[in-house]
């Protein structure tokens, strides 16, 4: 599972941010073995590391602390997966992927929102009115960092 997670952040996830322009500061998981847990599923914390994202981690069975996804989930699961796997029989998991990459492009660039963020716009359009701010909260912690970097002490 952890290389599952690492696959999907080197394939999509990252690259994404970086046609964006958009460095990837921060990743936000729950604490599912996948994330964290023995040291064979470490693959996940190392690619991170590797990466120089930070991880941070929601809290123990506070599950509104991850309600975006959780709602994500659910939306999924209503609108693609339901009657998805009632009108079709998969041949195989690629042949199931490309239809959940369709409906992710028509949820994420077609389909209006109506919560707290998007009011009506596509999650797209809401990303891309935020991307000012992201970019600038992306320069200051370049420049907190490099400023508490140049405050530490020279190590021999």
């Amino acid at each position: 599972m952890s290389i599952t997670a690492v696959d999907m952040l080197n394939d999509r996830v990252i690259p994404f941010f970086d046609e964006q322009e958009i460095p990837l500061l921060r990743v936000l998981t729950d604490r599912g073995t996948e994330y964290c847990g023995s040291l064979e599923n470490r693959a996940y914390e190392l690619f991170l590391s590797i990466e120089g994202v930070d991880r941070g981690k929601t809290k123990a069975y506070t599950p509104q602390t991850n309600g975006i996804c959780a709602r994500f989930y659910k939306t999924m699961k209503n609108e693609f997966y339901d009657s998805a796997l009632c009108k079709k029989i998969y041949a195989s998991l690629e042949e199931l992927q490309t239809d959940v990459d369709a409906w992710l492009r028509h949820y994420n660039y077609e389909r209006p929102h109506s919560g707290k963020y998007c009011r009506g716009k596509t999650p797209m359009q809401t990303f891309n009115e935020g991307k000012r701010i992201a970019i600038d909260k992306s320069n200051q912690s370049a420049y907190h960092k490099n400023v508490s970097d140049s405050r530490s002490p020279i190590q021999p």
